[in-house]
């Protein structure tokens, strides 16, 4: 191991990284691009492939281009910064296809991935991890590539530059605050995380500190000072995580100055959004799925659609303004609240209702009475409980948007061989720009019985 040797890149892995061969083995590569000649150190030997580092692009493809983060070789939360942005799309678009060929089993033809409306400059949201050093300074940033050490940042292009434009001075004032930081709870406990959320259409924004404990001592009159600094700062909350566990948030959200939501608008209803409830992070193209929501929905005389992993009600509240009784599951209770309170402000509580609990336990009794299911499931995709449900009640109109084609494969696989399904439409796009993620919108339709 460590030595230097020198390959031909062949293709992208599923998070981007390029792969090559080196004596019959394969070479994961980061920040190589398909058709280039790189020189890499050998790392790691697992069972059937290398783990490498870059050392030189000995030959270029054209589709490479200058990352625009200064600290892209470094830092993990992108993976793609160095390949154009419309090769992004298509390379996403490949892979989506490649997933459900190999993994479901489908010939179903995907459709030309959905560019984001931005490229840069359209996260909403970020929750950046936190150190202090021995001589007091404070780092924060996302961990390098493969470890849990932090790449002390400033400035994060693929941030809205609303809150881009804090990170720095509030960086500043936490290391002034002499607070302890201790991420992985290695020591007395203190600050993990500085997590900031952004309303893309009003401006607001959320600022939670994530900590092992509440003992920050004079945080009250500092968020005070950040309120008035900052008037777009609509409040200030405290998430207690005292675990050691790779879930960023605690279940504990304490309100320390202002109010503990923000107000966002999206396709048109007004939404209350918490800093520890789930929302897209992408607005601008989220809100670019309901019209293809709606066109599968078209023909069908509007009546119960079940929106299963409700959230907020993000998409029930637009589903029910189109004259659909809509009835939103969600495990979240904080969620479950925010979206009643969602339906009621825009005048929508007779046509939309929600219910706290897991979805596999609560969506069964719903099954034979809804034309549509609109599925928004984790990254770890349906549950056995939820499929089998499926199987035994499947309705006409299945809606599947998914975070990971891996698993969206494996599920319209299980959905077309055991439920009766057709997949009619897969439509890709691309919610998260410089990274290897896809969103992906299914639509299956129930096959009739031949008569």
């Amino acid at each position: 191991m460590g030595d230097r040797v020198e390959i031909r890149i062949d293709g992208l892995s599923h998070d981007g990284q390029g792969v090559g061969r080196h004596d019959g083995m394969a070479c994961f590569v980061p920040g190589a691009l398909p058709g280039e000649r790189v020189a890499v150190r050998l790392l790691h030997r697992a069972r059937r492939h290398w783990l490498t580092a870059l050392e030189a692009v000995l030959e270029t493809s054209l589709s490479r281009r200058r990352p625009p983060c200064i600290l892209a070789d470094h830092c993990g939360g992108c993976s793609l910064q160095h390949l154009r942005d419309d090769l992004q799309s298509r390379w996403k678009g490949e892979r989506v296809q490649e997933a459900l060929e190999r993994i479901g089993g489908l010939t179903t033809p995907v459709e030309a991935v959905v560019a984001a409306p931005a490229c840069l400059g359209y996260r909403n949201r970020a929750i950046v991890p936190l150190e202090r050093r021995a001589d007091g300074s404070l780092r924060a940033g996302y961990y390098r590539r493969g470890t849990h050490r932090i790449v002390n940042m400033n400035h994060c292009p693929v941030l809205d530059p609303r809150l881009d434009a804090l990170i720095a001075p509030l960086k500043q004032d936490l290391e002034a605050s002499g607070w302890p930081v201790d991420r992985e709870l290695e020591g007395q406990g203190g600050l993990r995380h500085l997590a900031l959320r952004l309303g893309h259409h009003t401006g607001e924004v959320l600022l939670t500190l994530v900590s092992s404990h509440a003992e920050l001592e004079g945080l009250a009159s500092r968020a005070e000072a950040w309120r008035t600094r900052w008037p777009q700062i609509v409040g200030v909350t405290l998430n207690l995580q005292p675990q050691p566990t790779n879930t960023l948030l605690g279940p504990h959200t304490e309100l320390v100055a202002g109010r503990s939501w923000l107000r966002e608008r999206f396709c048109g209803e007004e939404l209350r959004i918490a800093s520890d409830t789930f929302f897209q992070v992408n607005t601008a193209q989220a809100e670019r799925v309901l019209p293809s929501l709606q066109h599968a929905l078209e023909g069908l005389t509007p009546g119960l659609l079940v929106d299963a992993y409700c959230g907020i009600g993000t998409f029930s509240l637009p589903l029910a303004r189109g004259g659909w009784r809509v009835h939103g599951l969600e495990r979240n209770p904080e969620a479950v609240r925010l979206a009643a309170l969602n339906a009621s402000i825009n005048g929508l509580s007779e046509l939309a209702s929600f219910e706290a609990g897991d979805v596999a336990a609560l969506l069964p009794p719903w099954l034979p009475r809804c034309q549509a299911l609109f599925l928004d499931p984790p990254r770890r995709g349906l549950d056995g409980a939820v499929m089998a449900a499926l199987q035994a009640s499947s309705p006409p109109l299945l809606l599947y948007l998914s975070c990971d084609p891996a698993t969206l494969a494996r599920d319209l696989g299980l959905l077309t061989r055991s439920c009766g399904y057709t997949v009619s439409r897969v439509q890709p796009l691309d919610f998260f720009p410089q990274t290897s993620h896809i969103e992906t919108l299914a639509v299956l339709r129930r096959a009739e019985p031949s008569s």
